[in-house]
């Protein structure tokens, strides 16, 4: 492994922060560190960094240990939440900046940064100052200085955060087009999943200071090893016991679970219902528009459940009666989400063939 935790400690006074976490990444990997505030994200990409020192285990780069290795000699370019530009500096001192302490020749550190600032597309705003530049352009030049002494590695601490939305999308591309065009191994910490599915190839999912599950954005959602995982990736209703669910009467220890979204399918008023042996009846509460779809909160029972419908689909208005089918959800068992599927749909002999 390029980038290696091995049963990583770090308390601060009686809280612990970071509780045996272990994990590795490949050379080039773009990694999230994802988790809610408080669960150790921020702590170990600054024990990585050496702005913060662990308790107890190892942190080790290509190989070898870096634990009592001064942030400078690291190899490692980090980028503020913040940015943390220099006011008083032009754009173009701000990423010479590193270069500069260094004492590098200045026709290297000149043919660096016009190198850089055409790679983040602000080549005629060297001469500017931090004041004269949009929340984006200053992301940019922090991103920029960081990579001007050319790192091992990048660790960002939330970029996205202090940016308007719009913006913010459209920086996620271009981060993630950079990085993959650069092929530097980097770990950037949010809070945001979206944020993380869309941008990283690895999330490491992090709880009260451990390691919950790490792997790729489509495995983590498809196959949440954990309960947390379960309920924080995704937009799942959770419930305290599902066995009155049709199709669910037999379940297995542990009757709390999670139900996602595109596990629901809402058959309008009038319409042919498909496995009608499999389906509850449900009232619409609230619908909202979401762009190419409808978001629809249904009462089923004692349950409120939210789905997306098409708006290519017969129309639907709150208080219709319509039926609703359930075929999946994560059951929690212990400290396991495990999938279970709709028992009834498996006695139609025709498998989940059917149009969701």
């Amino acid at each position: 492994m390029y980038v290696e935790l091995k049963n990583v400690f770090k308390r601060f006074g009686n809280f612990q922060a970071v509780n045996d976490v272990s994990f590795g990444l490949a050379q080039g990997t773009l990694a999230a560190l994802l988790g809610p505030s408080g669960s150790g994200k921020t702590t170990i990409l600054r024990m990585i960094a050496g702005l913060e020192s662990p308790d107890s285990g190892q942190i080790s780069i290509e190989g070898s240990v870096i634990n009592n290795l001064e942030p400078s000699r690291r190899g490692i370019g980090f980028v503020f939440q913040n940015y943390a530009l220099f006011r008083y500096m032009t754009v173009f001192d701000n990423i010479a900046f590193g270069l500069t302490t260094k004492k590098e020749p200045k026709a290297k550190i000149k043919e660096r940064v016009e190198e850089l600032l055409t790679l983040i597309g602000l080549e005629d705003l060297g001469k500017r100052y931090p004041a004269q530049l949009s929340g984006g352009q200053k992301q940019r030049v922090a991103f920029a200085r960081a990579l001007a002494p050319r790192p091992r590695i990048l660790l960002l601490d939330e970029p996205f955060a202090a940016i308007d939305a719009k913006v913010r999308r459209e920086l996620r591309s271009w981060l993630r087009h950079m990085i993959t065009k650069l092929k530097i191994t980097s770990i950037f910490v949010t809070h945001d999943q979206s944020e993380a599915i869309e941008v990283a190839d690895r999330i490491i999912i992090t709880n009260s200071g451990r390691v919950e599950q790490t792997g790729a954005p489509v495995e983590l959602y498809r196959s949440p090893a954990t309960p947390f995982v379960a309920r924080f990736i995704g937009e799942s209703t959770l419930a305290n016991d599902y066995r009155t669910l049709v199709g669910f009467e037999e379940a297995p220890d542990g009757y709390e679970c999670a139900i996602r979204p595109e596990f629901i399918r809402l058959f309008a008023p009038g319409e042919e219902v498909q496995f009608e042996n499999s389906v509850e009846e449900g009232v619409i509460e609230t619908m909202a528009f979401r762009g190419d779809t409808l978001e629809v909160i249904i009462r089923v029972r004692d349950f409120t459940l939210t789905t997306g419908y098409s708006l290519e689909r017969p129309p639907l208005a709150p208080g219709d009666r319509v039926k609703v089918l359930i075929y999946r959800l994560y059951a929690f068992n212990g400290d396991r989400a495990v999938l279970v599927s709709n028992k009834r749909l498996n006695n139609t002999g025709n498998g989940y063939n059917f149009q969701i």
